[in-house]
């Protein structure tokens, strides 16, 4: 299985652990980096790459990065990219979440993992005209539970 995880996902470890939803977030997250190859192939895309390099946090940025550098790049063109990006724009999507959401979909991804809720809500109304299944870590690490020992 392909996962895509959005740069809210890699970075939630980081965040405060005082809200137990933060935790049990964060825990899946862990979990789900550290599932065997033949369960799970995580994406590295430039999208992730790009948003993690903006992050003020040097030692966030350093911890996402390390992680991001072990992964391949998958390949599809800049005009690709591009075309879908306008196309989820206009759907609704934020910038970075539009981003995201069309390089996960080019890169083939089966499932795209994200904590934001608002991008879950928006991607749950609209998943009919997306191309990946956009869904939170906990669930999804419920989901294929029964399934990896």
């Amino acid at each position: 299985m392909r996962i895509y995880l959005d740069l809210c996902c890699l970075k939630r470890p980081f965040d405060a652990q005082e809200q137990p939803l933060v935790r049990l977030q964060t825990e899946a997250v862990v979990s789900i980096l550290a599932l065997p190859a033949e369960v799970a192939e995580l994406i590295r895309v430039p999208a992730q790459a790009l948003e993690n390099s903006l992050n003020p946090v040097q030692a966030r940025r350093d911890a996402v990065g390390l992680w991001l550098a072990q992964v391949p790049d998958p390949l599809f063109s800049d005009a690709e990219v591009s075309a879908r990006v306008d196309t989820l724009l206009a759907m609704g999507f934020k910038s970075f979440d539009a981003f995201h959401l069309a390089s996960a979909e080019l890169s083939g991804a089966d499932v795209f993992l994200t904590v934001d809720l608002p991008l879950l809500k928006l991607a749950a109304r609209l998943s009919s005209q997306l191309h990946v299944r956009v869904a939170d870590p906990v669930r999804f690490l419920e989901e294929i539970s029964e399934w990896i020992h």
